[in-house]
């Protein structure tokens, strides 16, 4: 079941996100996340009036997917970036699919033009799942970020709505 996400799901949201912030590269925030945090998080897109998924399977959480502004300029309000975790051994069965085509499905309903993915490389299954979508690569920034003693590249694909 996908629905909308509330910051009632902020502890399991962070659960999630947490285990890709202390062991992988995929995200340069470099910190745990409170559950606190994530509530806020969660609080500001909906704001935005932007939607954040949640995807479960018999009463737990087992990923997510948002859309954050792209910029603060007003040119830029129909332009996002998107968002997709999915809870650590449980990838590879579709579920970020899932949550992909709803959250572009969402988006395309709000009347947004452009979604953006920033995706640190290398990563092969981020770079299919978005162009399985119909995301195309449109940018690489060399050595923009720095984690676990090393620097990393990330690129950017876009899909017009």
């Amino acid at each position: 079941m996908i629905r909308q996400a509330t910051t009632a799901d902020a502890a399991a949201i962070a659960a999630i996100y947490n285990h890709y912030v202390l062991n992988t590269s995929v995200t340069f925030e470099e910190e745990a996340v409170a559950s606190s945090q994530m509530a806020e998080r969660i609080a500001q897109v909906k704001a935005d009036g932007l939607p954040w998924l949640v995807l479960e399977q018999n009463g737990e959480l087992l990923g997510y997917a948002y859309a954050t502004k792209w910029r603060v300029r007003s040119a830029y309000r129909f332009s996002v970036e998107s968002t997709v975790y999915v809870k650590d051994g449980v990838t590879a069965k579709g579920l970020g699919s899932q949550l992909y085509q709803q959250l572009l499905a969402d988006l395309k309903a709000l009347g947004l033009h452009l979604v953006i993915g920033g995706i640190t490389l290398p990563n092969d299954k981020s770079v299919a799942l978005h162009e399985k979508f119909g995301f195309e690569k449109c940018g690489h920034f060399q050595q923009v970020g720095y984690k676990f003693e090393q620097w990393r590249d990330v690129g950017y694909w876009q899909k017009l709505l």
